[in-house]
């Protein structure tokens, strides 16, 4: 009976028990989704643990050469674990003996808070026992992380000092903003250039990893969390060259600034294979200002209406349709033309008279184009002269590299249409970008091969090619016109610059090939006189072409209307851009005709020599006549055979002349100059490849030919 009761008891009080305590639990869920549920709810969000995604390191862009023009380099942000200090007595120390110290050396180091305020923002995270901040969001170097680790406190390490160095990949371009709209970027939701073209490319593959959020919305891995591993992305092979891009942006801005232009663009193709060796664009930044910036892509986007450079498409149609020859005479009379409800002007007042197609076409006749228009193409056979246009490939979009790429707009005369064709035939009423015109100009540089252009030639692994973009580049089998016909547009492009609108770009060393382009605006469907587009295309060096360019300044402003035209405005930058490619090419260079080595020629020669010597020489020699100066003298004999001398200043940052000197004085200018001398044959200098004062670099080579 005692059992029973016993167990009664013993079940009652079990009873009582787990009813107390479901009270108990109830209580407790009540007390923390209602009394503390805010406290709580805050802490959940500040602290969880999620699966993410691990970037992979970004590929990297090359130049031409080999020069990094994009990379990743790893950037740090400093965290701290604040309850470290909390686990043991000697991580307690460590804090206890360091943290005022480390206070100051924070404040020294970032300068934005002072060792006071660092000091509370470490205490209040760990008074709320916070397990991770961020003590500072400004992204340190290596370097720093290795300095930072000789403080207090964080020489302890991660586990009992409480540092934490988080690493974070972070997009670096070596030669600063040179080439930046090209090369590209990633900012929020804009990307542009080779880094938006092959952003699959480069981007690689991304991992997955384990992260724990912390205060202020971040994240932190969790040491051993990786569920796999990123893959690297493929490095970009550009055809960009530094040293032309480099060229073409000076030589841009200088001429923007000069100009007050409102923006501009340089494009520089190699002839043979297409491939981009320079693309700049530069925008005016606010009203009235001198300040130019990279902020659009007017090279491959910006359609308009191509002016006078449109007139050489138009002149090969006209020499494949009716076998023009250069001498045809063309009568451009006073200089105005009436075609329908259209009357058109020279710019030179009076006009040219009757003058040869080849004059036409150096002094950019309006009319002249117009008449030879009038007679191959009349009414009967326009549509004749836009199927040439088809065939010059001058419809098609390039599908360049770089995205967005835009398509050419070449609009055929609606029936009934007397004057549209000839607005066409002179550059007004197309819409062709910079870079599509170039690439015509290009095909009649490179033999009539059409050839699509191409700013990356391949993606690797290391050094193994992962795609070779050659393989797909686009080039018609069939030239775009006869040869007999590329001849004759030759030898007038030729003709623009030696006698017609661009002579000021003329010059002994080289020969150019281009046109001059003047277009009014279009502004609101209206032509603006005295607000102009301006162009020159053409290649050099013209008799066996190895580059062609494109130069682009939009609305020069000068002192006189003359200031205004392509001629001052665009040729000179190409002849800029052109002598510096030519001066560091050797492979260009034409040498200077060689004397006659003979016996009675050779006293009559230039001789170069130092002053001094040339005094000691005299002296053995018994002759009176002696230089004046100190320094390099030039020795010739004149018709009465005596002897004349000239001083030859060595000018800094300027080549030398060195025809005329023996190899050891040459040796000597040139190697004090900076520059890596090449020599061929024995006897005195008497060409050498870098013309004398061309502007260098130092480190340049430079070849010798001695007789």
């Amino acid at each position: 009976m005692n059992i029973k009761k016993d167990i009664v008891i013993r079940i009652r009080a079990m009873f009582l028990f787990m009813l107390l305590l479901a009270a108990g639990i109830i209580w407790k869920i009540f007390f923390l989704q209602t009394i503390e549920g805010n406290k709580w709810r805050e802490k959940a969000k500040m602290s969880y643990v999620e699966e993410r995604t691990i970037e992979a390191v970004r590929g990297n862009i090359f130049a031409d050469d080999g020069s990094l023009l994009a990379t990743s380099l790893p950037k740090y942000k400093l965290g701290f674990d604040p309850l470290v200090s909390r686990r043991n007595k000697k991580n307690a120390k460590i804090y206890d003996d360091g943290i005022d110290s480390l206070c100051h050396s924070l404040a020294n180091f970032y300068h934005d808070k002072t060792a006071e305020e660092y000091y509370s923002q470490i205490d209040l995270a760990r008074r709320r026992k916070i397990t991770y901040i961020v003590l500072n969001n400004d992204l340190i170097s290596y370097q720093d992380v290795k300095k930072m680790r000789k403080w207090p406190v964080f020489r302890a390490g991660k586990y009992k000092g409480g540092v934490v160095f988080e690493k974070v990949n972070v997009r670096y371009n070596p030669f600063e903003k040179m080439g930046v709209r090209t090369i590209g970027y990633k900012k929020d939701k804009e990307k542009v250039g080779i880094e938006n073209a092959f952003d699959v490319e480069l981007s690689g593959t991304s991992g997955k990893g384990v992260f724990e959020k912390i205060v202020g919305g971040s994240w932190r891995p969790v040491e051993g969390g990786e569920k796999s591993i990123p893959v690297q992305g493929l490095d970009v092979h550009s055809t960009l060259n530094v040293n032309i891009q480099d060229v073409a942006e000076t030589s841009l801005m200088n001429a923007l600034r000069k100009y007050r232009a409102d923006k501009g663009c340089v494009i520089v193709m190699e002839v043979a294979t297409g491939e981009i060796k320079a693309m700049t664009n530069l925008s005016k930044v606010g009203k009235d200002s001198s300040y130019y910036s990279e902020t659009y892509n007017h090279a491959v986007l910006n359609r308009t209406d191509p002016g006078s450079v449109f007139k050489l498409p138009s002149m090969i149609a006209i020499m494949e349709e009716g076998g023009l020859e250069n001498t045809e005479l063309v009568n451009t009379g006073d200089g105005t033309i009436k075609i329908g409800t259209l009357t058109t002007e020279d710019s030179k007042k009076g006009g040219h008279g009757t003058i040869p197609a080849q004059e036409v076409f150096e002094v950019s006749s309006n009319v002249g184009i117009m008449r030879l228009m009038q007679k191959y193409f009349g009414d009967a056979k326009q549509k004749k002269y836009y199927e040439y246009l088809k065939k010059f490939h001058l419809n098609e979009p390039l599908k360049f590299q770089l995205k967005p790429d835009v398509s050419p707009v070449i609009n055929e005369p609606k029936a009934g249409d007397k004057t549209a064709m000839y607005w066409n035939s002179i550059g007004y009423g197309e819409l062709i970008t910079p870079l599509q015109m170039l690439t015509f100009y290009n095909a009649v540089a490179n033999n009539g091969k059409w050839i699509q252009p191409i700013i990356v030639k391949s993606t690797k692994i290391a050094d193994a090619v992962v795609q070779d973009f050659h393989v797909g580049q686009t080039v018609y089998p069939d030239p775009i016109c006869s040869e007999k016909t590329l001849e004759k547009v030759r030898k007038m492009l030729e003709g623009v610059v030696e006698h017609g609108t661009a002579k000021n770009i003329n010059n002994p060393m080289y020969k150019i090939a281009g046109k001059t382009g003047t277009s009014q605006k279009l502004i609101n469907g209206k032509y603006r006189e005295g607000m102009y587009y301006t162009s020159f295309m053409g290649f050099f060096p013209a008799e066996s072409p190895k580059y062609s360019i494109a130069v682009v300044i939009d609305n020069p402003r000068g002192v006189k209307l003359e200031a205004l035209y392509a001629s001052d405005a665009c040729a000179p930058v190409f002849k800029e851009i052109a002598d510096k490619i030519y001066a560091n090419d050797i492979q260009m260079h034409k040498l200077l005709i060689k004397e006659d080595g003979s016996k009675l020629n050779f006293a009559k020669q230039k001789v170069i020599a130092h002053s001094s010597d040339i005094k000691v020489f005299n002296d053995e020699m018994s002759i009176d006549k002696s230089p004046q100066t100190e320094g390099w003298t030039a020795v010739k004999q004149d018709s009465q055979n005596s002897f004349n001398y000239e001083i030859k200043y060595n000018k800094k940052n300027r080549v030398p002349d060195t025809r005329g000197m023996s190899l050891r004085d040459a040796m000597y200018v040139l190697e004090n100059k900076g520059l890596k001398v090449r020599v061929k044959g024995i006897g005195k200098v008497t060409s050498q490849s870098i013309p004398p004062g061309a502007n260098f670099t130092s480190g340049r080579t430079i070849e010798l030919i001695l007789q």
